[in-house]
């Protein structure tokens, strides 16, 4: 049986279809008739005293929490580098070919220092600096509206190099595997399967303190993802050239596709279908509209690369946030290409240089003209795991721990939180191959975040269920005044 020829515009009308459908069930007036999620939903509003308010509930400030996936596992261990002469000297040692030159020589290591241009030291005396592609990074750090979070990790509690070695403490379950560290950081539920995100808990949560949620408060830039999944809540996929919509139709068409939408059906599932589609392209249209009136430039440029378009994109819907009707806004963008086993001092470098210049463009757009403001918006990375401090002769191999970075104008910058590992093979921090235990829990981390957004101190533990065992529901990287 011969198949039948396709036209040449479905693929665009079916990956619209497919893709609206799965924004229109992520809105809030779809969902609004379960009675125990909106229940859900008016107690969180209901213990939120310090978020203001104006009518109906719906929030008097912005903010925009932005997720960054690094996929693959950055290597943070030549991205935050010792500087202290001899704690330099054992990092040269034990990463072989991939050590980079010291500071002060030609491309050598970016120091960490605060505006005074004076090196910033932890609390043990150990001088840091940055990789030096990160030009940008470092002039955000010493503006301090950057900061390292040091030796994150997915755990189910805490645990000690003789507990990991005797076996006697639990560790997440597929630990060195990408595809599970990556759902373990996004649900940040280790120890047992989660059907939602940590983001999108944070918006079943929030929602209401955007005055329309037609179109969901989750958005994502780079496909699905499972930090945006909620219960009520779900992402809405936008690309970087805007939102997803009907292409190359002719004008009778589209009126067909009009008056078939609108027209009485009897069977359930043609209605239902029909009401999502329809929703979904007014969506996209309101999407489209609210990107429209961006600035045509920003005060830096953005690279013109995968990284660097998301952001911009991101830029543009938080400018069109009025259009929208949005108080609260959750975005997520990832890269790839971060598994770096082999080549890693030529891939890492040109990765890091798109982090750092994208990452400074996203920045200064929040403060141009129309814009928030950067203390309104927070933007953090991710990543599967941290990579091994001993090269493999070319690269480095799956870790665990490693060191995130956070930017934004409410960020408490120009320090590092948390614990930076000792760093030596079989130290302290050690699993024995050059694998950093974390000394923070992806939980910490996270809730740090999640309470800057507006999730209360008492709700915060609904977001992570796991965060009671561990001893900093908030780290203090972010200013909450």
């Amino acid at each position: 049986m011969r198949r039948r020829r396709s036209n040449s515009n479905d693929p665009s009308r079916r990956d619209f279809l497919r893709t609206a459908a799965c924004a229109a069930v992520g809105t809030s007036s779809l969902v609004s008739t379960v009675w125990d999620l909106r229940m859900i939903n008016a107690a969180a509003a209901a213990g939120l005293p310090h978020i203001q308010r104006t009518g109906a509930n719906v929030a008097s400030d912005y903010k925009a929490l932005v997720c960054l996936f690094l996929y693959g596992g950055n290597d943070a261990n030549n991205m935050i580098v010792p500087t202290t002469p001899i704690d330099y000297t054992n990092y040269s040692t034990a990463r072989g070919i991939l050590a980079l030159p010291a500071a002060g020589q030609p491309g050598g290591i970016l120091p960490l220092t605060n505006a005074a241009l004076q090196p910033y030291a932890t609390s043990d005396g150990r001088t840091w600096g940055i990789h030096p592609a990160c030009t940008e990074l470092a002039a955000l750090f010493a503006a301090g509206k950057m900061a390292p979070i040091a030796n994150v990790g997915t755990l189910v509690g805490p645990i000690t190099r003789a507990q990991y070695i005797a076996k006697t403490a639990a560790v997440p379950p597929q630990l060195f595997s990408h595809n599970d560290q990556q759902v373990q950081w996004q649900t940040s539920v280790p120890d047992q399967p989660s059907r939602t995100g940590w983001g999108g808990r944070c918006a079943d949560l929030l929602f209401s303190l955007n005055g329309n949620n037609n179109v969901s408060m989750s958005m994502t830039l780079s496909g699905a993802n499972t930090f945006e999944v909620g219960n009520v809540i779900n992402q809405y996929s936008v690309s970087s050239g805007g939102a997803v919509s009907l292409t190359n139709l002719s004008t009778a068409r589209q009126q067909a596709l009009t008056d078939l939408l609108h027209m009485q059906h009897p069977n359930l599932y043609e209605t239902a279908f029909s009401t999502i589609t329809d929703r979904a392209i007014t969506n996209a249209q309101v999407v489209n509209t609210a990107t429209a009136g961006a600035p045509a430039t920003w005060p830096t440029a953005f690279p013109a690369t995968s990284l660097g378009n998301q952001l911009q994109m991101i830029a543009k819907l938080i400018y069109g946030r009025s259009v929208l009707q949005h108080q609260r806004q959750i975005f997520f963008a990832s890269v790839g290409g971060y598994d770096t086993h082999g080549d890693q001092l030529v891939a890492q470098t040109n990765l890091l240089s798109e982090l750092s210049r994208s990452l400074k463009a996203f920045y200064d757009a929040t403060n141009a003209t129309g814009m928030p403001g950067a203390s309104a918006v927070t933007t953090f990375t991710t990543s599967d795991f941290g990579r091994t401090f001993p090269t493999n002769g070319g690269g480095s191999d799956h870790g665990w721990g490693s060191h995130q970075i956070v930017v934004g104008g409410a960020v408490n910058g120009g320090a590092i939180y948390g614990n930076m590992p000792t760093l030596a093979i079989n130290g302290p921090d050690d699993t024995g191959l050059g694998r950093w235990i974390p000394t923070m829990a992806v939980d910490e981390y996270s809730a740090t975040l999640a309470r800057w957004f507006g999730v209360s101190n008492t709700e915060v533990n609904t977001v992570f269920p796991n965060l009671y065992r561990f001893a900093h529901p908030d780290v203090g990287f972010m200013n909450l005044a």
